[in-house]
């Protein structure tokens, strides 16, 4: 399950909704929201002096993860918490991945340069 799958286009587009708002785009009540806020660490909402909490359309797409996994796929909060683990080391890996890729590209382009160079010179040195 990734978390970009989640379709969030019909939302209006903020920078942060209030609890009531994510309460009706999620489909779950704020008390919901709140206990969820308890049991998954992931789900950090700003908190404005008021205590006011503040959600980001990130924090929106992981609570419909959450729900999805505790309503259509029938998992308990710890099982939805080990598979929100799960992904997100999934996704540390391939990003750590994705820099050994990206150094060990940019390395062995700068040695077939200096490889190239240097065959040129040879070539100079024979002609």
């Amino acid at each position: 399950m990734d978390q970009s799958n989640i379709d969030l286009s019909n939302i209006p587009d903020r920078l942060y909704y209030k609890i009531g708002e994510v309460s009706q785009i999620v489909g779950v009540k704020p008390h919901v929201l709140r206990y969820w806020e308890s049991e998954f660490p992931m789900i950090k909402p700003y908190k404005k002096d008021s205590k006011q909490r503040l959600y980001r359309k990130r924090d929106l797409r992981l609570l419909l993860m959450i729900k999805k996994l505790l309503q259509e796929d029938m998992y308990t909060i710890a099982g939805a918490r080990q598979v929100l683990k799960r992904m997100k080391d999934q996704e540390a890996s391939g990003r750590d991945r994705q820099l050994y890729f990206k150094f060990y590209q940019e390395n062995y382009k700068a040695q077939l340069r200096d490889i190239k160079k240097e065959l040129l010179e040879i070539k100079k040195i024979l002609s």
